[in-house]
């Protein structure tokens, strides 16, 4: 379930990669919401089957690395809580570029310890 997780989330980091590209290279442009919400649904997804994973035994713990599953579900989280406000700012037609800075930072911290914690 931790490699589906990572799967998961890696297809949604590539997807927010070509939506951030898209946001940043058409100034004032509006964003195809369709692959946003895609986007979204492929990210919510990767935190379900990592939170489903981390319900399993313990892993890492002799590594000094077993918290790394529970902080990387606490950084997706807070990611896609800043997704929400995201969405909320660009449906009214206002700049979200920190927020989208502080999504993406959120998001790939998350997804660099889940590689930490599933690699190591």
């Amino acid at each position: 379930m931790l490699i589906a997780a990572f799967g998961t989330l890696s297809v949604a980091i590539a997807l927010g990669t070509a939506l951030a590209v898209v946001y940043l290279r058409r100034e004032g442009a509006t964003l195809p919401w369709r692959f946003g919400a895609f986007h979204g649904l492929v990210g919510i997804g990767g935190l379900c089957c990592l939170v489903l994973a981390l319900r399993g035994p313990p892993r890492g713990v002799e590594q000094g690395i077993g918290s790394f599953g529970a902080i990387s579900a606490v950084l997706i989280s807070l990611a896609a809580l800043v997704g929400l406000a995201v969405l909320s700012h660009l449906l009214k037609r206002r700049r979200a570029g920190t927020l989208i800075g502080l999504h993406a930072t959120l998001a790939v911290s998350g997804f660099v310890i889940l590689a930490a914690y599933l690699l190591a």
